[in-house]
């Protein structure tokens, strides 16, 4: 089983306190009295169901258990709970839809963990959820099935949220423990939760997808996923060693999320190698301390006050250190916001219109000697994180220019006149920086693409709106012919009645442009 999260953030859970933590802390269009308002209206109205639903589910479940989504559930189903009932675990609507098997924390309603997050099953009575040893999901429709693949005699929630499946008792040194052969803590999500270890072999995900965390030798560290096929590290916490030494062979490192308010790195032992300090550190604090890798990237610490969860925590302070908070061909300038690097261009929806297609090839065609690469240059730019990118020294920019122009799968390059450094961008370009500095020039190749695609979109008007004035006008004559019509079977009736209801001669083929001259001869018949 692996932990994936990549569709966590597009599935719009519509949960309160999710949107507070993933949105509270980037830019947001709403007044601020309107998302407190929304924010008040959904917590009331969903924390009294969770809590009430969660108060009647059962503590373990053993072979033999079996369940389906209630569909008059709209937000969470409890299957099982802790002891203290603030963890549930139990089905997890997703866009009213599907759904996802969750451990949630029932004071805010805050999802902490997913067992199925890449591939979700429908909320209908044919998806059961049942443990026969392993826990098992399965939607014969969608063929989706997800299994702990274990033989366990009981599914159990901890106190700390950790899901457990247990089998027997452990008698060795004399202490009667129940062996644990599988735990949602070793398949972390986005989330890690205090003393939850996070070890070499797991991977942290952001809820979209795009960022993960992963630890090194000794190191923790992000990367983004920028549709290259490869992980770009944009940031790394190396262990300061000062308590403790990392002895190379003696194992690798893992850190655990401290209630104290740290995030400690160890190898062995409990000496940490390393300490990352909270806001809250060395405080007392009774609510749930946790530790997330949020959609833009950035890693946040939060712990709960009783009514809301408290930012305690956060990696990269400065915004433009963000691994793209511009979006594709951004430029992020501190202190003035984003832009776009092509001026002709406007930031629309976080996002520059002048980005063209994704492609793995960023040559032009030799089969049609077509050339749809367009360059970009622009001065005043700097790679980010630039400790980590990958760098050739050239005597001049036109040969930093020809070292990602010859190479397909470069994406562009940044080249600084001061050092001779030239940046070679090996995925799709994201945000940049913006700075005074115009010795630093950015080349950039896009792929022809989004200027079809604006033409397209245009001709696509232009035929909607041709196609409108042709219905508009068939619509007309339709309409036209009907009166006609209508009009005859005027006349005809009151010529009947004049005839005392016999047709005959040219009366019967008469339109409305005979009219008159009928109402003529009656007039003159008077």
């Amino acid at each position: 089983m692996t932990a994936f999260l990549p569709n966590f953030q597009s599935l719009s859970l519509s949960l309160p306190f999710s949107f507070k933590m993933e949105r509270s802390f980037n830019l947001v269009t709403r007044p601020i009295s309107a998302q407190l308002l929304f924010l008040l209206i959904t917590s009331f109205l969903i924390w009294p169901c969770t809590e009430a639903a969660a108060a009647s589910a059962a503590e373990e479940l053993l072979k033999g258990f079996e369940a389906t989504p209630n569909p008059s559930i709209p937000f969470f189903q409890p299957l099982l709970n802790d002891s203290s009932s603030k963890f549930s675990f139990g089905f997890l609507r997703v866009n009213s839809t599907q759904l996802a098997l969750a451990v949630l924390h029932v004071p805010s309603s805050e999802p902490l963990w997913l067992a199925n997050p890449t591939t979700l099953s429908r909320w209908s009575d044919r998806t059961k959820v049942f443990f026969n040893g392993s826990l098992v999901i399965s939607d014969p429709r969608t063929r989706m099935f997800w299994s702990t693949e274990t033989q366990g005699d009981k599914l159990v929630l901890l106190n700390n949220s950790n899901l457990q499946i247990q089998k027997g008792l452990d008698n060795s040194n004399n202490v009667n423990v129940p062996t644990v052969l599988w735990q949602s803590f070793d398949f972390p999500t986005n989330t890690l939760v205090e003393t939850q270890n996070f070890t070499s072999t797991m991977t942290l995900l952001s809820s979209n997808g795009l960022y993960s965390m992963r630890l090194g030798n000794d190191f923790i560290g992000l990367y983004a996923k920028f549709d290259s096929g490869s992980d770009q590290i944009y940031w790394k916490h190396k262990a300061l060693q000062a308590k403790a030494q990392i002895i190379e062979g003696n194992g690798p490192i893992h850190v655990q999320v401290d209630p104290d308010g740290w995030l400690g790195m160890y190898q062995n032992g409990t000496t940490p190698v390393d300490i990352e300090s909270f806001n809250s550190f060395q405080r007392s604090l009774d609510g749930l301390l946790m530790v997330r890798l949020e959609p833009d990237g950035n890693l946040k610490a939060y712990y709960w006050s009783g009514s809301s969860w408290v930012l305690d925590y956060v990696a990269i302070r400065e915004t433009c250190d963000l691994p793209s908070p511009c979006g594709s061909f951004g430029l992020c300038t501190p202190g003035s916001g984003c832009s776009c690097l092509d001026n002709s261009t406007e930031l629309s929806s976080g996002e520059c219109s002048s980005s063209g297609p994704y492609s793995n090839d960023m040559c032009s065609d030799p089969k049609t000697q077509k050339n749809d690469i367009k360059v970009l240059r622009r001065g005043g730019v700097e790679v980010p994180f630039k400790e980590w990118m990958r760098y050739e020294t050239t005597p001049s920019l036109e040969e930093c220019e020809n070292a990602c122009g010859n190479n397909c799968s470069c994406y562009g390059a940044v080249y600084n006149n001061a050092s001779g450094f030239c940046y070679i961008l090996d995925y799709p370009i994201q945000t940049l920086l913006g700075t005074r500095d115009d010795s630093k020039v950015g080349y950039f190749k896009i792929k022809e693409g989004a200027n079809k695609k604006k033409i397209n979109s245009g001709l696509g008007v232009g035929v909607g709106l041709l196609g409108g004035a042709v219905l508009c006008l068939i619509g007309a004559v339709g309409f036209g012919s009907y009166k006609i019509w209508r009009n005859k079977k005027r006349v005809s009736r009151m010529l009947e009645e004049e005839t005392g209801g016999v047709m005959s001669g040219p009366y019967k083929d008469l339109g409305s442009a005979s009219f008159r001259s009928i109402e003529m001869c009656s007039s003159g018949h008077r």
